[in-house]
């Protein structure tokens, strides 16, 4: 562990966060790296002490040179590429959208190209955006070899990054793996079009009313267990270029709210939430993903909930969390990631 230098890109968002809050309990060196400077997603989840051990560089992912410069300054060695527009920021500006997140992405394989002396893996958020809402078929179960068709341009670009990661191992054996959250849930997970079950967690704490726009049945899997994955991937024997489903816990959305209510009885009848459901598979096989890092890390639903709600009253208590906090993506709750 002592050689290894981890570069985390979008490393201010939720996943990213918690990446960089393991690595640095770990003790191993991580360079956060990301275009924002606002860091109140790591603030929410780590001590000022571990705070002061990670290295912030602040960058432009669409910028070759930048991510060069990053790589060899800091001696990087492993990259956990997560730094991406969400699926509503590519659909009101998508060129945009396809600089950051397919650009930036082809970045990041051509800086580790010309180093792969140095650079050992690359591990990367792609996303279950890639697959068409019905693409379970009628078991709803979505297997590792099921067909991609993204009905956004969002996936679009997911799977264009999932391409050019098997392009770099043709033609130049570079090692990569990525992974495809599904629904993430727990602190820090504020923006995004599947952050409100997170977001209602908050308001239960508070007292406040909210609103989850949809419904159904979903995967939800605790951000912990996602940065987890990531560093085992990062670290796990394997050659090639290779692309996994995450599990986590099927449920319905009626579940989230009962368990919710169960942990914050004053809440009850206060969160409420819509059908029809998130447009998108019920449930993702990650058989082939045990496969290369042994069974993945997956916090029971109630205790994840359990933990995001104790850390939300811990910061409410502390005056570092109110209703403005609600809001998505807001700076009272606390860039990119998919």
């Amino acid at each position: 562990m002592a050689q290894e230098r981890f570069l985390v890109t979008g490393a201010l968002g939720c996943i990213g966060a918690w990446t960089v809050r393991n690595l640095v309990r770990e003790g191993a060196p991580v360079v956060a790296f990301d275009l924002g400077q606002d860091t109140r997603r790591l603030k929410l989840i780590m001590a000022p002490e571990e705070l002061a051990q990670v290295t912030f560089v602040q960058g432009d992912l669409s910028e070759l040179a930048a991510v060069e410069q990053v790589i060899d300054q800091y001696g990087i060695t492993h990259v956990i590429h997560l730094a991406a527009l969400q699926m509503p920021a590519v659909r009101a500006n998508p060129p945009l959208g396809a600089r950051v997140n397919v650009v930036g992405t082809v970045n990041i394989f051509e800086a580790s190209r010309r180093r792969t002396d140095q650079v050992r893996r690359i591990v990367y958020a792609s996303s279950v955006a890639v697959y068409d809402p019905k693409a379970g078929g009628p078991s709803g179960l979505v297997q590792h070899d099921t067909p991609l068709r993204p009905n956004s341009l969002y996936g679009v670009f997911k799977q264009a990054n999932e391409g050019t990661a098997r392009i770099y191992w043709q033609e130049h054996g570079l090692t990569s793996i990525g992974l495809r959250p599904a629904t993430v849930y727990g602190p820090g997970r504020d923006q995004g079009l599947t952050s409100a079950p997170t977001r209602a967690m908050l308001a239960a704490v508070l007292g406040q009313p909210f609103h989850i726009p949809f419904g159904g049945r979903g995967e939800f899997q605790y951000a912990d267990d996602v940065a987890k994955t990531f560093l085992a991937c990062a670290r796990a024997p394997f050659e090639g270029a290779e692309v996994f489903n995450l599990h986590g816990t099927v449920a319905h959305m009626s579940k989230i709210v009962a368990l919710i209510e169960e942990l914050v009885p004053e809440s009850r009848g206060l969160i409420t939430f819509a059908e029809p459901a998130f447009p998108s598979p019920e449930a993702y096989s990650a058989e082939a993903l045990s496969r290369v890092i042994g069974e993945p890390p997956q916090t029971p639903l109630r205790e994840g909930i359990a933990a995001t709600l104790a850390l939300f009253r811990e910061r409410v208590a502390g005056g570092e969390l109110n209703e403005h906090a609600l809001q998505e993506g807001s700076p009272n709750h606390a860039r990119q990631e998919g």
